[in-house]
């Protein structure tokens, strides 16, 4: 019986199977270029993470600190008035009105036609000079004291001399008409009209709001310690406050007149009395008021009108300044009325005839200062 023989054992094969690299097993194998990993497609991949903002902490022991910018902001009221009737002009727009300021034309971000009740220091000169003085100034703060709603603020000064507080700030028409009333008697013949102005200016200062000062006076002053021009000064520097006055005394003048001028025996030259309204004046047109000059008490309860309306019916215009410098400087203002087309507002009556306006406005007002 034959023996089995063993197969020869066949040579080894080399590995042909590639790495996960994709490289070569050994030395004798394929040469390939080695498999980069599949990346995901760019649309498929996550965001990256959004960087984390850092957190500030306020050290130990300091309060939470926040920016506060102040933004200039000016307020303008403009009275547009007929120029022969006084009668107020309503149903404007915005767009009828341009504001200037030193002479640039600023952008209104406001506008509103205003009527509300109104806060006011009436000053009256009372003086031991001619009793048609005093005659004038207690029917003219009669009048203007007859028209006051219930919901007005009024206070009461008087001045010869020296200024007194008749009566402070009230609701109570009674009060001020009581007040009118008990003037009979005098002080003092002195008038010192820019000492009381300037008193009842730093007092309205203290109040917020828009304020106004019925000045009814002959306009003279005698012995004051206050200057023409820091008066002046201080009506320029007080923001807020519209001026009206009322002259006195004009039969008194006249009857001085018809005795040959001169020296008159109310104690005044009529050259006097003629720069003391242009005094009286130069205070209402400097802050938007009227000036009004009646000879006979009937002309008052028209007069008085008029500054009733004027006080109550307002254009309020509002802007930021295109010069933003709060350094106290003082900025001349100017309002122009104009048409859809941009030429000056032409105002016909029914028949379509032109009709003259004014406009009663603050000429200018003085800039805050940074340290305010």
């Amino acid at each position: 019986m034959r023996a089995q023989s063993t197969p020869p054992t066949p040579p080894p094969q080399p590995d042909t199977s590639s790495p996960d690299s994709g490289g070569p097993a050994s030395d004798n194998g394929p040469i390939v270029v080695p498999k980069k990993k599949e990346q995901p497609a760019e649309d498929t991949a996550p965001p990256p993470p959004a960087p984390t903002a850092p957190k500030l902490k306020t050290p130990e022991g300091m309060p939470p600190i926040s920016l506060h910018v102040d933004v200039p902001e000016v307020t303008v009221d403009v009275g547009v008035l007929l120029e022969k009737t006084h009668q107020f002009v309503p149903g404007l727009k915005a767009t009828n009105f341009k504001v200037f300021e030193d002479g640039k034309e600023q952008k209104v971000i406001g506008f509103k036609r205003t009527e509300a009740p109104i806060t006011a220091l009436l000053v009256c000169e009372f003086a031991a000079t001619n009793y048609r003085f005093i005659y004038d100034m207690r029917n003219s703060a009669f009048a203007f004291a007859q028209q006051l709603r219930p919901q007005d603020y009024v206070a009461m000064m008087t001045f010869d001399l020296n200024t007194k507080i008749v009566t402070d700030f009230t609701q109570d028409k009674r009060q001020i008409l009581e007040a009118i009333n008990e003037l009979r008697i005098p002080g003092f013949s002195e008038r010192n009209l820019f000492d009381a102005l300037y008193e009842g200016l730093d007092r309205l200062s203290r109040i917020e709001g828009h304020k106004y000062i019925i000045l009814i006076a002959s306009g003279r002053d005698t012995f004051s310690k206050i200057t023409l021009d820091k008066v002046l000064d201080k009506v320029r520097k007080t923001p807020d406050v519209t001026i009206f006055t009322v002259s006195t005394g004009a039969v008194a003048r006249i009857m001085s007149e018809s005795r040959g001028g001169g020296r008159g025996g109310f104690g005044g030259a009529e050259m006097d009395y003629l720069q003391a309204d242009n005094q009286m004046q130069t205070f209402s047109r400097m802050t938007g008021g009227m000036f009004f000059a009646p000879r006979f008490v009937g002309e008052l309860p028209d007069d008085f009108n008029t500054i009733n309306q004027a006080i109550r019916s307002k254009y309020e215009l509002i802007y930021h300044p295109l010069n933003p410098k709060q350094d106290g400087s003082f900025r001349k203002l100017q309002v122009e009325l104009v048409d859809d087309e941009g030429h000056p507002l032409l105002i016909q009556d029914e028949k379509h005839k032109p009709l003259k306006y004014d406009l009663q406005y603050r000429n200018g007002y003085r800039a805050r200062q940074e340290v305010e």
